[in-house]
C-alpha cells in the first residue's frame, strides 16, 4: 500500500494549496505576519552582504553587488514559498554559493553565472520531476560536512580584507594559498578603525541574543549602530572607512525591483557551464532539503522533497532574469521562521514583501552601511555554518571517512567546490563499494550448518555427492560479485549441481547478474546445472526482466533449501 501510495502521489503539490484549503484562518496570517516581518529583517544584512561576497571588484554586473543580493533574496524568497514543499522554508541566497559563484564569474563573467544559474534550475526542476529528492538524503555526511566546512573557510578568507580595511593596488587572489600570501603582505596595510568597526559588529551579533531580545536579530542592531557612527561621527572621512556607498555609489540598491535581463550566450558556453550548473544545482538541492529536514524535526511537519526541489528549481531559473544570484534554502532564515512562530508559507512571502518594502523605502539609507559591518556578518555565517567539531573528532572516525572528510575539505579551500564535490563523491563511491565487498559473505554450506530456519537449515539434511552449496549473505552487488567468482576459481572440479541459497540477498545488480551468467555458463558447458533458492522479490524481478529464468530453467528457481535439495535429487537420478 505505502508504495502504491507514493507512485500516485502527485510529484509537483505547492504545500501553501494544502495549507489555504484546510481552514487558514485570522490568528495564522496574524502569526505568519510577525513571523515573516522578523524573518525579513534577519534576511537584509545577508542579502547584502552576499551579494557584496559572491561579486568579485572590478566585475561588470547591471546593478551594484548589494542589489544583486537583495533580488535573490526577494524574488527566490517569493517563489520558493509559493511552490515549494514545505511550510516554512525561506529560499534566498546563502553563504555556501560564494565560492562557486565567484569562481564561475572571475572564468566566465556575470552572464555566464546568469546561464549557469538557468542552469541549475534546470537540473533541479528534472531531479524534482524524477523524483530523485530523496536521492539527495544519500549523499555521503562526510562529504557534505568536508565541503561545508571548507565553504566557511573560503568565506572567511575572501572575507578578510573588507574586514582588516586593507587597501592595496592589486586586489587579493581568489586562490586560497596565494590569498593567504596576499594578506600576509598587506596587513601593514590594514585600516586600525575599519578592523575596529568590523570587531565590534562581531560582538554585538554574538552577544545580542544574550540580552534576551529576540525579535530584534542581532545582525540588524550591528549593521544600523554602526551605520550611525559612521554617519554622526564622520569616520568615512577622517578615518577613511569604506561604506556601500563609497564603494558601489550612491545607488547602490534601486529602489525598487529590475526589469528583465536575458543572458547572452553561445552553446560552447553551455557545455563550460556544465560542470558548475550541477555543482550549483547539488548544492542547491542539499541545502533546501537539508533546511527542509530542520524545519520538520522543529515543527513535527513533513516536507514533500520533490516539490521543493521543483520549486528550488523555479526560482533559480527566473532569478537570473531579474539579475540574481543562485538561491536556495537558508537553514539560519528557517529556523528564525520557525522560531517566530511561522504556520505556513505565507511567512515566506511575508518575508519577501518585506525586504521590497525596504528597498523601496530606504534604498538610499544602505550607501551610509560601512562594508566592514556587511564582512563582519558574513565572517560570523560562516564560522557558524562549518563543522568545526566534526574536525575535532577525526581521529575518532573510521579512517576511510576522516579519509574523504579531509579531502573534501582541503579540495574546497585549496582549489574549488566543482572540484571538491566531484571528488568527494568519487571517493566516497569507491568506498561504498568496498564496504558493500567486505559486509557480503559468500560461503560453502556444509551438512552442520545450524543458522537456518527450519526449511533452510542444512543441519541433519544430506548434501548427495557431485552436489555443492554456496550460501551469499548481503547485497550482491557489483562489490561483492567478485567473491563468488573468486569462490568458484577455487574448485579443483566442478560438481554436477551447484545450489546458490540467496534467501539472504536482499538485492542484486547487473554485475551480479553476470556473475550468476558467466558461473551458469561454465556448469552447463560440463553438463553441469545451476540451482537457485530463496530469491527476494527484486533479485527474482530483474532475473525475469534479464531472460535469465529461461536460461537457467524455471524448474531451477525453488522457494527455499528443502526443495531445492529436491530438485537436486532430481537431477542426479537423470
Amino acid at each position: 500500500m505505502s508504495n502504491q501510495a507514493s507512485q500516485t502521489k502527485p510529484v509537483f503539490a505547492p504545500r501553501i494549496l494544502t495549507v489555504l484549503s484546510r481552514g487558514y484562518n485570522r490568528s495564522d496570517l496574524g502569526s505568519d505576519l510577525m513571523a515573516g516581518v522578523t524573518v525579513g529583517l534577519v534576511a537584509l544584512p545577508l542579502a547584502l552582504a552576499l551579494g557584496i561576497a559572491s561579486v568579485p571588484a572590478g566585475t561588470q554586473t547591471p546593478f551594484p553587488a548589494p542589489a544583486l543580493g537583495m533580488f535573490t533574496a526577494i524574488i527566490a524568497g517569493f517563489l520558493i514559498s509559493l511552490l515549494g514543499g514545505t511550510r516554512v522554508q525561506i529560499g534566498g541566497p546563502t553563504a555556501a554559493f560564494v565560492p562557486i559563484v565567484l569562481l564561475v564569474i572571475e572564468q566566465h563573467g556575470f552572464g555566464g553565472l546568469m546561464l549557469a544559474t538557468v542552469m541549475a534550475g534546470v537540473i533541479l526542476v528534472v531531479m524534482g520531476l524524477t523524483r530523485m529528492g530523496a536521492l539527495i538524503k544519500f549523499i555521503p555526511w562526510p562529504v557534505t560536512s568536508g565541503f561545508t566546512t571548507g565553504i566557511a573557510v573560503s568565506i572567511m578568507s575572501t572575507q578578510a580584507a573588507d574586514f582588516l580595511g586593507i587597501r592595496a593596488d592589486t586586489p587579493p587572489p581568489r586562490e586560497f594559498l596565494e590569498k593567504i600570501q596576499w594578506l600576509w603582505e598587506n596587513l601593514p596595510h590594514a585600516n586600525p578603525v575599519n578592523l575596529a568597526v568590523a570587531a565590534a559588529c562581531v560582538a554585538v551579533i554574538i552577544f545580542w541574543p544574550r540580552l534576551g531580545i529576540k525579535k530584534i536579530p542581532g545582525s540588524i542592531v550591528a549593521m544600523v549602530v554602526a551605520t550611525l557612527v559612521v554617519m554622526v561621527a564622520g569616520l568615512q572621512h577622517g578615518f577613511d572607512v569604506a561604506t556601500i556607498g563609497a564603494k558601489y555609489g550612491a545607488n547602490a540598491i534601486p529602489q525598487g525591483l529590475p526589469g528583465i535581463h536575458w543572458p547572452e550566450f553561445t552553446w560552447s558556453q553551455v557545455r563550460d557551464l556544465i560542470g558548475p550548473a550541477t555543482a550549483i544545482a547539488l548544492l542547491g538541492a542539499i541545502e533546501s532539503l537539508l533546511s527542509a529536514v530542520v524545519a520538520d524535526g522543529m515543527t513535527g511537519d513533513r516536507h514533500d522533497s520533490n516539490t521543493e526541489l521543483i520549486a528550488q528549481g523555479v526560482a533559480n531559473i527566473v532569478c537570473p532574469f531579474f539579475c540574481g544570484l543562485p538561491a536556495t534554502g537558508a537553514i539560519a532564515r528557517t529556523s528564525a521562521n520557525v522560531t517566530n512562530g511561522a504556520r505556513s508559507p505565507i511567512s515566506g512571502i511575508i518575508h519577501s514583501a518585506t525586504l521590497l518594502l525596504v528597498v523601496i523605502l530606504f534604498a538610499k539609507g544602505a550607501a551610509f552601511v560601512p562594508v566592514a559591518a556587511m564582512s563582519a556578518v558574513l565572517v560570523v555565517v560562516a564560522f557558524r555554518m562549518g563543522e568545526w567539531h566534526e574536525m575535532k573528532r577525526l581521529n575518532l572516525m573510521p579512517l576511510s571517512d576522516a579519509a574523504v572528510l579531509v579531502t573534501t575539505f582541503a579540495l574546497t579551500v585549496i582549489f574549488d567546490l566543482v572540484i571538491a564535490v566531484e571528488v568527494g563523491m568519487v571517493l566516497a563511491a569507491i568506498l561504498f563499494i568496498k564496504r558493500v565487498s567486505q559486509t557480503t559473505e559468500v560461503s560453502r554450506v556444509t551438512e552442520d550448518d545450524i543458522l537456518e530456519s527450519p526449511e533452510q537449515m542444512a543441519q541433519g539434511k544430506t548434501i548427495p555427492d557431485g552436489v555443492l552449496v554456496y550460501r551469499i549473505f548481503g547485497p550482491f552487488l557489483f562489490g561483492a560479485a567478485e567473491k563468488m567468482e573468486d569462490a568458484m576459481e577455487g574448485l579443483n572440479k566442478m560438481p554436477k549441481v551447484l545450489i546458490l541459497r540467496l534467501h539472504l540477498v536482499s538485492a542484486m545488480d547487473a554485475t551480479a547478474l553476470n556473475t550468476l551468467e558467466s558461473v551458469t555458463e561454465r556448469m552447463q558447458k560440463q553438463k553441469g546445472t545451476v540451482i537457485l533458492s530463496g530469491l527476494h522479490r527484486q533479485p527474482l524481478d530483474m532475473l525475469r526482466r534479464s531472460g535469465f529464468v529461461e536460461v537457467i530453467g524455471r524448474k531451477n528457481l525453488c522457494a527455499h533449501f528443502d526443495h531445492a535439495l529436491a530438485r537436486a535429487n532430481e537431477i542426479l537420478k537423470d
